[in-house]
């Protein structure tokens, strides 16, 4: 450790954050009272209310910050004080997601409620709760904790929250590349918006997947057809369409684009050996969703397909009639929605070309396909023997009194890709939550030993960043 962060240091700041718990909590409901949905244009003066929120109890902490204005909602961009050694840049956001249907709340969702659960633990319900607000304050808390016993912080600290990462985020990749230089500065970038690999194992995910997201739609006559009068005569688009997404996938469960493996590395046996430790019951996780059977590539573990492999799945098909009754015609058009999740070294770009081009291949010369392009982002990895993050898995280790461990994640988290792409950023993405938060659902809920000890972790691990 520096000279400026000493073990009884440590100590002390977890005492008052012990102390200071129920104080905190109010700060917590403070917040979550505030009707943050940013996709709804009615509640835009609350998701201003809440950046101001945050800003003034920024402020009392002794962060030089403010409320930047965007094209939507309000970036909340804050800097603690000037020192040597390490510099994070920490996000969260702060909107969340409509509550309907109201009707499944069990209680008002933005008047936040302490309950006890089914086994008998401690929970807080509200929207807000575990996705973002909730993470989010463990951090900010954890702030105030060395603020209040130290007058400082153990490392130079930024923070950047979003308003509406809940409807889309478009306006903060511009905020980012706005303020490049100053953003770019820190050394690590910190995300709190996942969960724990279990109730008592910290984790840290460094594996994100990528994503490409591609809509086509086939032409095939001017118009529909009667299939007694065309049939066999005419192309069928919806069989068209069956047959190009059928040769997306060979019998083992591998994708068949050109190319689609060259640049997938394997995962080292050692990061192997780690999730084959962490005791993953497959068969209980297929069981949740009423199946028994892995798909995707043969021969492959289920945790390896979810995070260190790629994919290809077929989002939606539409194509003729599909009202009530019986209508026999054969329809001019019919169109799929397919994503791609990408793994690290994977080009979006790359994938989306060699997409279209077996499209186009697999369609006659008297049929058209058109394409549409919903996004792409690379996917990210941060080097297993990092020292931030090898700093990180000390700390949590400390708290909760057992190896941290280091997990992948079969999603996408944006800002993290942007994070890599504009400020050259890796990203520790350390959360509290649990996989039974019923986040952008009703009756959403944060463990109250998830606000806690989330709070006591962030101490320890800003302890750890130190040095």
């Amino acid at each position: 450790m520096t000279d400026h962060v000493t073990p009884d240091q440590i100590d002390a700041v977890l005492a008052h954050v012990d102390a200071g718990l129920n104080a905190s909590l109010e700060r917590l409901y403070a917040l979550l009272r505030i009707k943050s949905i940013s996709t709804d244009p009615a509640f835009k003066a609350e998701c201003q209310q809440a950046a101001d929120w945050i800003v003034g109890e920024l402020k009392t902490i002794g962060f030089d910050a403010a409320a930047h204005a965007t094209e939507g909602h309000s970036v909340v961009w804050a800097k603690g004080p000037e020192q040597d050694g390490a510099h994070v840049l920490f996000y969260a956001h702060y909107d969340v997601q409509p509550v309907d249907p109201l009707h499944l709340w069990d209680s008002d969702p933005f008047e936040p409620v302490l309950k006890t659960d089914a086994q008998g633990r401690k929970i807080i319900v509200a929207r807000g709760a575990s996705d973002d607000k909730g993470q989010m304050m463990t951090f900010i808390e954890a702030c105030r904790a060395w603020q209040a016993v130290t007058g400082t912080l153990p490392v130079r600290i930024s923070l950047m929250l979003e308003g509406e990462e809940e409807s889309g985020g478009k306006n903060l990749p511009p905020f980012m590349e706005a303020h490049k230089d100053a953003l770019s500065a820190a050394d690590i970038a910190l995300v709190c918006d996942t969960d724990m690999w279990d109730r008592q194992t910290p984790s840290i995910t460094t594996m994100l997947r990528g994503m490409v997201g591609e809509e086509i739609e086939i032409t095939c006559a001017n118009k529909d057809l009667h299939s007694g009068m065309f049939g066999n005569a005419a192309r069928n688009p919806n069989q068209l369409l069956a047959e190009i997404i059928a040769s997306l996938r060979a019998p083992d469960g591998s994708v068949t684009l050109e190319g689609f493996y060259d640049d997938v590395a394997e995962v080292s046996p050692e990061i192997k050996a780690q999730w084959a430790s962490l005791g993953f019951d497959e068969a209980a996780y297929m069981g949740e969703a009423g199946l028994s059977i892995p798909a995707g590539e043969a021969n492959r573990s289920v945790l390896e397909m979810l995070w260190a492999r790629p994919t290809c799945e077929i989002n939606g098909m539409i194509g003729g009639y599909t009202g009530d009754g019986f209508k026999t015609v054969i329809p001019a058009k019919a169109s799929a929605k397919i994503s791609f999740r990408l793994v690290s070294g994977m080009d979006p770009d790359k994938i989306r070309a060699a997409f279209r081009s077996h499209v186009q291949a697999m369609v006659p010369a008297d049929c058209s396909v058109r394409f549409t392009s919903h996004g792409g982002a690379p996917a990210i990895t941060v080097p297993s023997d990092g020292t931030h993050l090898q700093q990180a898995l000390n700390g949590l280790s400390s708290e909760w009194g057992k190896p941290a461990v280091i997990t992948g994640s079969g999603g996408s988290i944006p800002v993290a890709g942007d994070f890599k792409r504009i400020l050259g950023l890796d990203t520790l993405l350390i959360g509290f939550a649990q996989i039974d938060d019923a986040i952008h659902s009703p009756n959403e809920k944060y463990d109250l030993a998830s606000y806690h000890r989330g709070i006591r972790s962030w101490v320890r691990v800003l302890a750890a960043l130190a040095g």
